[in-house]
């Protein structure tokens, strides 16, 4: 078992709230991805799981106890930092090996546990080496290694694959899907990376300001964004201002159908991505505007168009176009979001 609750959460440092009102529910075998500009709390909140920090308000519960007035030790929650925190004078084994010794929990058993936990972590034959003999990916995984062999309720895990580059970034990330998927540890990831966070998690929770604006499966929270500020946050948005009249979003330069029909005459917001807006160098859509800039970005091309006072960003596969070329743009009505405020 390992189920996490986290219920009313409010942490303060020097008296101003990091984190507020903070709820959030982590099955057993669940991934959940903690994602969020840096300075938001997500640390914070990680913290607090392991017990290194204690909330001002609300309740931690690891399968259904409280844990609040509880110790690190004594909780089944386990940490692995962004930064390795290993020995340099001990081999990959005693490192591994470390915090059974630490919680006296090292028997005739313990060298095969961490034998099979080596080998799930693909660090089979590197036992008797040194810290400093190891990359970076090796080192961060034998962090998390040395926390998978404690068999905890809980793995937390504090953006541990920020220092490295992105081959090994993208490596670990399927390695700790993989690992995750096998063992199905109850997980909490806290990263500020969105690529990371939709392919690695089963959920994700977006934090901004401190709060839990939202949370649900990646492709809820990359396609149907709660509010223009999760819509901001996951990039490239197009915005538009303009208002509810008769079934139409009605903006200075569209109309666009709509089921909406509250909010009838309030001034809304609509927003699309760049990917679902349809581009051609012909003049059959009834949008109309003109190439300003163009980058291309391998098996797609962004392209940014001047419609009268506003600018779109478009993503497309098509990479015969020019700035200066006059385009004509389609905003399908079935991949726009409406929001009852103005960005």
């Amino acid at each position: 078992m390992g189920e996490l609750l986290l219920k009313n959460i409010t942490i303060r440092y020097d008296g101003q709230p990091v984190v507020r009102d903070f709820n959030l529910e982590v099955l057993d075998g669940e991934m959940v991805a903690l994602l969020g500009p840096s300075g938001t709390g997500k640390t914070t909140v990680l913290k607090a799981v392991a017990g290194l920090i204690r909330p001002h308000q609300g309740e931690i519960f690891i399968d259904g106890q409280p844990v609040n007035h509880l110790p690190p030790e004594k909780r089944s929650a386990v940490m692995v930092f962004q930064k390795s925190l290993l020995f340099p004078f001990l081999n990959v084994e005693q490192n591994i090996a470390f915090g059974l010794r630490m919680q006296r929990r090292q028997d005739r058993d313990s060298g095969k546990k961490i034998r099979e936990i080596m080998q799930l972590t693909e660090l089979a034959g590197l036992g008797r080496r040194k810290v400093h003999e190891l990359s970076g990916g090796q080192q961060q995984r034998v962090s998390l290694a040395r926390a998978l062999v404690l068999k905890p309720a809980i793995l937390l895990l504090d953006e541990p694959l920020s220092n490295l580059d992105a081959n090994l970034r993208q490596q670990m990330r399927e390695l700790i899907q993989d690992i995750q998927a096998e063992t199905r540890i109850t997980t909490l990831f806290v990263t500020h990376d969105q690529a990371e966070a939709l392919m690695i998690s089963h959920r994700v929770g977006l934090l901004l300001n401190g709060r839990l604006r939202q949370v649900g499966d990646p492709r809820e929270l990359f396609y149907r964004p709660a509010d223009p500020e999760v819509a901001r946050f996951f990039g490239g948005c197009n915005f538009i201002t303009g208002r509810i009249k008769d079934g139409h979003f009605q903006s200075a330069f569209a109309t666009i159908p709509t089921s909406l029909t509250n909010g009838n005459g309030h001034l809304m917001t609509a927003t699309i991505r760049p990917e679902d807006i349809l581009i051609t160098s012909e003049s059959n859509y009834n949008l109309q505007g003109r190439v300003r800039k163009i980058n291309f970005e391998g098996s797609a091309t962004r392209i940014w168009v001047q419609c009268q006072d506003n600018r779109f960003v478009v993503l497309t596969s098509e990479a015969d176009f020019t700035p200066g070329q006059h385009v004509g743009l389609h905003l399908p009505p079935e991949k726009i979001r409406i929001f009852p405020s103005a960005v």
